[in-house]
Parts: C-alpha cells; sequence; structure tokens
C-alpha cells in the first residue's frame, strides 16, 4: 500500500510545480506610472513616476493566488516643469522629502476572464495606508524578442484614489480632489527576485523651500486666473 500512495504523490509533483506561482521582477525602465488630476477647472494635469521596483508571483491559470509587491519612488515624479515637480513635492502635499517612496502591496484579487481582474490591496501614500483596486490587464506572458529572451509578463491597469484620504488636502481650489491612475508594467521571471525594502521612517525636515515653492506656484496659478477674470 505504502509504495502505492509513494508513486501517486509523484506523479502528482510535476502537476503541482506547474500550477505554482512563478516569481517576476518588475523592470523599472519599462514601468511608469501616470496620474492626472484636475487643475482649477482648466485641464487635467498629467505627471508620471517612472522606476517602480517590486515582485509579482504570479500563475496565469490561477490569478487568485497571485500577490503584488510594489514601491514607487515618489521623488521621481515629473509634471513637465520643474517648480511644478518642487511644488507638488512639498511638505503640504506628497511631502516627498519624509515620505519619498509609495508602496503598494496586494491582499485579494478577484479573477474576472484569462486576462482580467481586480486586485485590491493596500497603497501607502505619505504615510498613510488605504484600500486601492486596480483593474488589471494581462497583455502578454511569454518570451521576450530581444536578448537575454527572458520569459516576461506585461500588464496595464487603471484606478482612482482621493487625494484627501491620504492627508493631501492642500489647495481645494486650485487641485482637483480625485486622482486617475494609469499604469503601464512590464517584469520578468526571476526566481531570486526580493521585495523592495520596508519604507522608512519619515525624516525630520526643518527646510521650508518646498513649502515656499509650493505657495508661490499656487499663488501665480491663482493670480493668472484672477486677471483673465479682471481683464478680458
Amino acid at each position: 500500500m505504502l509504495p502505492r500512495l509513494l508513486l501517486l504523490i509523484c506523479s502528482l509533483l510535476p502537476v503541482a510545480a506547474l500550477a505554482a506561482n512563478e516569481r517576476y521582477r518588475l523592470d523599472p525602465v519599462h514601468t511608469r506610472v501616470l496620474f492626472a488630476i484636475d487643475h482649477a477647472g482648466f485641464s487635467q494635469a498629467l505627471g508620471t513616476v517612472s522606476g517602480s521596483e517590486g515582485v509579482l508571483d504570479f500563475d496565469p491559470q490561477d490569478w487568485a493566488t497571485a500577490r503584488l509587491d510594489v514601491a514607487v519612488p515618489i521623488t521621481r515624479l515629473d509634471l513637465g516643469d520643474g517648480k511644478w515637480n518642487q511644488a507638488t513635492l512639498a511638505r503640504n502635499l506628497l511631502d516627498g522629502e519624509r515620505f519619498p517612496q509609495a508602496r503598494f502591496v496586494s491582499t485579494r484579487i478577484e479573477p474576472i476572464d484569462a486576462s482580467h481582474a481586480r486586485v485590491f490591496g493596500q497603497l501607502t501614500l505619505r504615510g498613510v495606508s488605504r484600500e486601492v483596486m486596480l483593474d488589471v490587464t494581462l497583455n502578454a506572458l511569454k518570451r521576450h524578442p530581444l536578448p537575454p529572451f527572458r520569459r516576461t509578463l506585461g500588464f496595464s491597469a487603471t484606478a482612482s484614489l482621493n487625494r484627501a484620504d491620504f492627508g493631501i488636502n492642500a489647495w481645494p481650489s486650485v487641485i482637483g480632489g480625485q486622482v486617475a491612475l494609469r499604469i503601464e508594467a512590464e517584469a520578468v521571471r526571476d526566481a531570486g527576485a526580493e521585495a523592495a525594502p520596508a519604507i522608512p521612517a519619515p525624516a525630520p525636515t526643518t527646510d521650508s523651500s518646498l513649502d515656499d515653492a509650493a505657495e508661490a506656484a499656487v499663488k501665480a496659478a491663482q493670480d493668472a486666473a484672477t486677471q483673465t477674470e479682471t481683464h478680458p
């Protein structure tokens, strides 16, 4: 009886191996977060953050077992203008000096079909953690056509969040409350990839230059709007 049992277990091992999650390392060069937010009702200001790092444990046959852990370097945001970048990282907005990194860790996944799922997780931004849901589309999972021909996964995702939920509530008359996110990401198979280190404790700061820059930038926008209304 025992030999038969051992034979049965051995016969199931290859199936189990195929069903197990594989680890993928996020490619920071080909991963970018785009955000859009209302600018005083005139337009949707667009910015990007590049250089995200992290790991994804994924089995395309069983999305529900996947796990995503990503670190986003907030200080690498780009709104297309150096002064606005500095203003956005000021203490009364993203506070990039004390909180240079955001972190998303998935908690559960609701598969929709073979290439779509809702991914729920905890987003930590500016020291505050809130649940955020990503609508994820799997674009491809195959060997990359260029050397070193690594097995590569590519996906797109969208999400929406309220900045006030993360304590980012300055300048409501100029900056919208809702932030739309779009994420384009690639990850390569890497069994030895390690999750990003924990978010460090906020560093103390006494420099108000970033706040001064934010005040000046927003005041300039308000002055410009007032002049437009007063002098058509």
